[in-house]
């Protein structure tokens, strides 16, 4: 009796260990069937995204507007001529970004204003000349070479026949029309030689006063809904609109020669090209130069009429437009797949930890959706002064990473949690222990939920990583920040719509990846 009590017992233990295998045999198949899939087909980055000191071009900066690029292009093209190889990165942001790309060592040199210099980066209230300018920066490590030969100062700008209607002719003349509505880009509302001290030399009373994006705000005052703006005294704009620049009456502007700053650690070479270009553009060509790149819409034939200067056109031998969007494109895919890769290995295993409740999961979950209501500009601008970050790839890539982390942690956590009890406790009774149980049951009966948080962040990367421009990380918001300094919306669609289709054909993609990675019985 004993015996055949023993053999029963044998038997279902048998069984069970037989039950138990095939369910593991199952559970291994199906994971060893999509995980490595997917990290595959996430790790597919191009390793060139570490930066090769091998390749080691003269990087050369610019701000948000069409002068910076022109004179980037001419830089560019003066180097490139020289037999230097070189890149520019495009429309960068405003003066505090590049400045500190240039003492990060993230960009080699950009153009720049002895104003902007003396107010806003050596902080001095009295005008420095150029030998001072140059002594307090070679303290810092940075060059500056002789001006270009033009002075680009601010300037305050009225439709023509609005300006005469109301009789001003001068700054102070604004005095008398408080109930004018004034634009003002919003470098300008924050210099330290900028609106509040403006306002205050020239007693202004005028409280309507809004922040707008340069290029914008000329649209604006055209068609009336500004009736004031701040302007750059070189700007082609001014005189296509037929737009009258006030006069500085009390002198308030100090100089802003054009000039370019480099870092002193800067090849010989690569320097004395920068410093053919000094003396070289009066006021009155770099208009012209100006006009042509807002005509065109195209700031390397700008730059092309410099280098011919009074012999006519010249055919630009430049990226056609397929290069170039093949090129966004691929920087785009690099910038939203490697960040999503981090997402993926960071949010799943914070998500496993998040579903078991407690403080730690709380925490966890607070963390990534406090990231998540951080505005992406103001991300990028809190990550660009810390070590290692600076103007780069790298910081472009950490933002998107930590955007993308909500909706895997969140699906991860929501998926294992939604498991039924009655699984759970099947599970435990096969005898599994609890890591065998997450990986070999849980984790595969929640993976609907945790490929659709990865989906839901690949869609909200690809989106965001437009914003990466604005730190000359490349990617498709190049074209949409270029077609906002020309205010021409043929060139911001060709960023926002290969955008727009991008994010659709990875929305398709991930459903694709349902189909063939999501057991059948599992699928809605």
């Amino acid at each position: 009796m004993n015996r055949i009590r023993k053999a029963g017992k044998q038997e279902t233990a048998e069984s069970g260990n037989q039950e138990s295998k095939k369910a593991k045999q199952f559970c291994r198949l199906f994971l060893s069937s999509w995980i490595p899939d997917v990290l595959l087909i996430l790790s597919c980055v191009p390793v060139f995204l570490i930066h090769s000191s091998a390749a080691a071009p003269i990087v050369i900066g610019s701000k948000k507007f069409t002068e910076s690029y022109v004179l980037g292009e001419i830089a560019k093209r003066t180097l490139s001529d020289a037999g230097i190889p070189v890149e520019h990165r495009q429309g960068m942001g405003g003066t505090i970004i590049l400045w500190q790309a240039l003492r990060g060592g993230q960009i080699d040199a950009y153009p720049e204003y002895t104003g902007t210099i003396t107010q806003e980066i050596l902080k001095s209230d009295r005008s420095l000349s150029l030998d001072e300018i140059r002594e307090s920066l070679a303290k810092l490590g940075v060059g500056i070479t002789e001006p270009l030969g033009f002075n680009n100062t601010y300037a305050l700008v009225m439709r023509r026949s609005e300006a005469q209607r109301l009789g001003v002719r001068t700054i102070s003349d604004l005095r008398k029309h408080p109930e004018l509505k004034i634009g003002l880009t919003h470098e300008f509302l924050g210099r330290q030689d900028g609106w509040r001290p403006f306002r205050e030399r020239y007693a202004l009373p005028h409280q309507n006063v809004i922040g707008i994006d340069h290029a914008l705000g000329y649209g604006a005052l055209a068609n009336g809904s500004i009736d004031v703006k701040d302007a750059y005294s070189t700007d082609a704009k001014i005189e296509q609109n037929d737009f009258l620049a006030l006069e500085d009456d009390l002198q308030f502007f100090p100089k802003y020669e054009a000039v370019f700053l480099y870092r002193l650690s800067t090849r010989a070479d690569a320097l004395a090209a920068l410093r053919r270009l000094e003396g070289t553009l009066d006021e009155k060509r770099m208009v012209r130069l100006n006009a042509e790149a807002e005509r065109t819409k195209n700031y390397t034939r700008a730059a092309d009429l410099y280098f011919d200067r009074d012999t006519g056109s010249r055919n630009s031998v430049g990226e056609s437009f397929s290069q170039k969007l093949a090129r966004w494109t691929l920087r785009h895919l690099q910038l939203a797949g490697f960040s999503l890769l981090l997402s993926v290995i960071f949010g799943i295993p914070l998500g496993i930890v998040a579903s078991r409740g407690g403080a730690i999961g709380q925490a966890i979950l607070g963390f990534a959706s406090i990231v998540q209501t951080i505005p992406s500009l103001a991300l990028l601008a809190l990550l660009v002064p810390l070590p290692f970050f600076g103007i780069s790839v790298r910081t472009a890539i950490a933002a998107l990473f930590l955007y993308g982390l909500l909706p895997i942690v969140r699906n991860t956590a929501s998926g294992l949690q939604d498991i039924p009890r009655s699984l759970r406790e099947s599970a435990v009774a096969l005898g599994l222990s609890p890591i065998a149980r997450l990986w070999e049951i849980y984790l595969p009966m929640a993976s609907r939920s945790i490929l659709s948080g990865i989906k839901t962040s690949a869609v909200i990367n690809v989106g965001t990583a437009t914003l990466a421009a604005l730190i000359g990380a490349g990617g498709l918001g190049e074209p949409i920040l270029s077609g906002l300094s020309l205010n021409d919306h043929v060139t911001i669609l060709e960023g926002a719509i290969p955008a727009a289709v991008l994010a659709l054909l990875v929305q398709w993609f991930f459903d694709l990846l349902d189909r063939v990675l999501i057991p059948r019985g599992l699928r809605l």
